[in-house]
């Protein structure tokens, strides 16, 4: 996760909860589904699990209902004092996508939801070329997140988002680094992954990649 946009975590932590369960009306379609989709990146988790952008825990929580061992990396204090609260057997750690502590224990997934977009697409690529060095081959990433399938389409969002008064909405989708999903297919397949995509409401895409 990108360490520039640490603070807005720091702020929305006590809140975030709200936002992924529909009551911010603002994001309410961006976390459309928000059970489903954290459902789907369950289903599609295999063996052992490195959870990237932790958050309040709640992917963590369906992941150990599940029956699976997962290491959690969050960046965000605040995020992290909520998750521990909730999960005081999971270990999360402090660490970014691209800053770590490297696990000591094989890796067969790694997952991560709404956050892989903090990262521009440099360090996008950077992120995935590291995480192929941690998974056997047919290990698993697994990701949900805000994609788009054309600049145009995320340019009608914005314009959407300030047409209604998202005027929160329509800065975020502007100053982070929501991705199309050619450069994201475009980043799989030339590390050695193959990518598949599924769309889960108008903002969140699921993200499946096998390495080959």
């Amino acid at each position: 996760m990108g360490r520039e946009f640490l603070e807005i975590f720091e702020d929305w932590a006590e809140n975030y909860d709200n936002t992924v369960n529909g009551h911010d009306r603002e994001y309410k379609e961006v976390f459309q589904q928000y059970d489903q989709i954290l459902d789907e990146v369950v289903e599609n988790s295999i063996g052992t699990v490195l959870e990237f952008g932790v958050g309040t825990g709640n992917l963590t929580k369906k992941l150990v209902e599940d029956g699976h061992t997962v290491i959690g990396i969050e960046p965000s204090p605040a995020m992290r004092d909520i998750a521990k609260m909730k999960l005081p057997d999971v270990t999360v750690l402090d660490g970014d996508f691209l800053d770590f502590p490297k696990p000591t224990t094989p890796i067969d997934t790694i997952v991560s939801t709404f956050a892989f977009h903090h990262l521009n697409d440099e360090e996008k690529e950077l992120a995935i070329k590291n995480f192929a060095t941690l998974l056997p081959k047919g290990g698993k990433i697994v990701f949900a997140d805000t994609l788009f399938v054309s600049d145009t389409s995320k340019q009608r969002k914005i314009r959407e988002a300030e047409e209604v008064g998202y005027s929160n909405l329509a800065e975020d989708l502007r100053r982070e680094y929501y991705p199309n999903i050619d450069t994201i297919e475009q980043i799989f397949t030339e590390q050695q992954f193959n990518v598949s995509f599924k769309q889960m409401n108008d903002f969140a895409w699921l993200i499946i990649a096998t390495f080959k």
